[in-house]
């Protein structure tokens, strides 16, 4: 019986810290998105399709966002989880949010 106990909390453990593998996964395929928006998708070809600039900076905006917010979920997870690696990945979303954080500001220079 104790066996069963230890390996429900074993296997309960493993799920927490893939879970919060997985929302790290996340949180950086959206700031990939963005940059990928950013620097690529709006300047070679929004000009092509005859976008205006500032559709650009205004979605920029909202996926620094959604970025900034899944960063910090992925932090939140990682801790709560207990992950051996949770100080390396908070050290690593908090380096992805200072560069969503001036991006952010970036496109907000560039709407107002």
């Amino acid at each position: 019986m104790g066996n069963s106990v230890t390996e429900t909390a074993s296997n309960n453990q493993i799920s927490q810290q893939t879970k919060a593998q997985n929302t790290f996964s996340t949180a950086m395929i959206i700031s990939g998105i963005r940059c990928a928006f950013t620097y690529v998708i709006f300047p070679v070809l929004a000009p092509i399709l005859g976008v205006a600039s500032g559709v650009g900076s205004g979605i920029g905006l909202a996926a620094s966002i959604i970025g900034i917010v899944a960063n910090l979920y992925s932090i939140k997870r990682f801790h709560a989880a207990g992950h051996i690696y949770r100080w390396h990945m908070t050290t690593l979303n908090i380096s992805v949010i200072g560069l969503l954080s001036a991006l952010m500001v970036m496109d907000l220079t560039s709407l107002f």
